[in-house]
C-alpha cells in the first residue's frame, strides 16, 4: 500500500478509486496533502464527454484542480514554505522559458502542465506535487475550504481586474450566474462597482446572485417563433435598457460586460448592451463558433477581450479580497462530501441538485480521512 488514494477517470462515465504511488518531489517542489477540492464544470465535462476541445482523455486521469491543503514535504531548494503550512494551489505549472511566460502572460504558455487536463493528473488524491511558487500561504482567518475556492475566484479576478481593468464606480453586466459568473460579480462589487447586473435564464440562480453580489437581476424573454438569434438578442438588449434604465453613454451606461455562460445570444446581447467604448470580456466557453454583430462592435469601438484561467497577481488579489472581508466565499459552498463520496459529489454537480434536493452551486470534496464538516 502506498497510502495515496486517488479518484481516477478511466473513461467516459467510468471512475474508480485507486491507490497510487506517493509522488516524489523535485528540488523546487513541495508535496501537498490535499484537504479540500471543489468540483469544476470542466471536471464534469471530462467525466461525461471524455474531452474538452483538443484535450482528450486517452489514459486514466486523476480528476480535480480546485484545491487547498497542507504542505507535507518540501524540496531542498524551497525556502519560503515548510511542512504544516496551509496553502491554496495554483494548479498550472508553466515552462517559464517561452515568449508568453517571459512577457508575463504565463497562462498562455503552450506547454502548460495543468491539473486534470489530459494527459496530466489532477488533485483528487491524498498527495499532489507542485512547484513551490504555485502554493499560496493562507492567512489565519481563512479556512482550507476558502483556499480551494481561490482557484475559481482567481478566474473571476483575472477577467474583471486583470483583463478588463475594472475600476471603482463603474457598472457591469454579468451573463451567467453559475459559480464563475457569481465570482465575477463579487469581484466587481469588491472593486467598488456602482452597479452589477446579473443575467440568467434560471430564476433561482438570480435570486442567489441578488443575495450574494448583484445589485440588479434580469431574466431574458423567451425567443419568439421564427425569430433569429441576432434579432432576439437585439430585442433582449432593448428590453434590458428599458427595464433597467441603461443608456448608451453617461453615468447610466454599462462599462463592462462579462459573458460567463458561453451562450451565443448572451454574447450578442452583451455587445448590444455595452456602452460606447466599453469593454466586453468573453469568459464562458460554449459553441466553438458563434455569430456576432461585428458592425455594432466596431462602431461602438468596444474593447473585446478573451479571458483564460489566471495570471500574475491574480491569486494574491483573490486571497487579499477574501481575507480583508471584501468577498465572502462561504455562501457558494452548498454541498460537502467525504472523499469516498466523490461519485455522489460529481453526480450532484452534474444534476445541479444535491441529495438534499437543494440546488448545487459549489460542491467540495474533502481529502482522505478528512470530515466534510471540518473546514480546516
Amino acid at each position: 500500500m502506498s497510502d495515496n488514494p486517488s479518484f481516477v477517470l478511466e473513461s467516459i462515465n467510468n471512475v474508480k478509486f485507486e491507490d497510487r504511488p506517493i509522488p516524489d518531489v523535485k528540488d523546487d517542489e513541495v508535496l501537498v496533502a490535499v484537504k479540500k477540492t471543489g468540483i469544476c464544470g470542466s471536471d464534469v465535462h471530462y467525466l461525461v464527454h471524455g474531452r474538452i476541445g483538443d484535450f482528450v482523455v486517452n489514459n486514466p486521469m486523476v480528476l480535480g484542480h480546485e484545491s487547498a491543503g497542507i504542505v507535507h514535504k518540501v524540496g531542498k531548494k524551497v525556502k519560503h514554505l515548510q511542512p504544516g503550512d496551509r496553502v491554496a494551489l495554483e494548479p498550472g505549472a508553466t515552462c517559464r522559458t517561452c515568449d508568453d511566460c517571459k512577457r508575463g502572460r504565463y497562462n498562455l504558455c503552450p506547454d502548460m502542465v495543468f491539473a486534470a487536463t489530459p494527459p496530466y493528473d489532477g488533485t483528487l488524491a491524498r498527495y499532489y506535487p507542485i512547484p513551490a511558487d504555485l502554493c499560496y500561504k493562507l492567512p489565519d482567518n481563512l479556512t482550507l475550504e476558502d483556499g480551494a475556492m481561490m482557484e475559481p475566484l482567481s478566474v473571476g479576478v483575472h477577467a474583471v481586474a486583470s483583463v478588463a481593468g475594472f475600476k471603482a464606480n463603474q457598472a457591469a453586466v454579468v451573463f451567467g450566474a453559475g459559480p464563475v459568473g457569481l465570482l465575477c460579480m463579487a469581484v466587481a462589487r469588491a472593486l467598488g462597482a456602482s452597479r452589477v447586473i446579473a443575467v440568467d435564464i434560471v430564476p433561482s440562480r438570480l435570486e442567489f446572485a441578488k443575495s450574494f453580489a448583484a445589485t440588479d437581476i434580469c431574466v431574458p424573454p423567451k425567443m419568439e417563433e421564427g425569430e433569429s438569434k441576432i434579432a432576439y438578442s437585439e430585442r433582449n438588449a432593448k428590453l434590458m435598457k428599458e427595464k433597467l434604465g441603461i443608456e448608451e453613454r453617461g453615468k447610466k451606461a454599462i462599462d463592462l460586460v462579462v459573458e460567463a455562460s458561453g451562450a451565443e445570444v448572451s454574447i450578442q446581447t452583451g455587445i448590444f448592451i455595452a456602452r460606447q467604448g466599453g469593454t466586453f470580456v468573453q469568459l464562458g466557453m460554449g459553441a466553438p463558433n458563434v455569430v456576432i454583430p461585428v458592425t455594432t462592435l466596431l462602431t461602438k469601438e468596444l474593447n473585446f477581450k478573451g479571458s483564460f484561467r489566471y495570471g500574475p497577481g491574480d491569486y494574491d488579489l483573490a486571497i487579499g479580497l477574501v481575507s480583508q472581508g471584501k468577498i465572502d466565499l462561504k455562501p457558494l459552498v452548498t454541498h460537502r462530501f467525504a472523499f469516498q463520496q466523490a461519485v455522489e459529489a460529481f453526480e450532484a454537480t452534474k444534476a445541479g441538485k444535491g441529495p438534499d434536493g437543494k440546488p448545487v452551486i459549489k460542491a467540495v470534496i474533502s481529502g482522505p480521512d478528512v470530515s466534510p464538516d471540518d473546514k480546516l
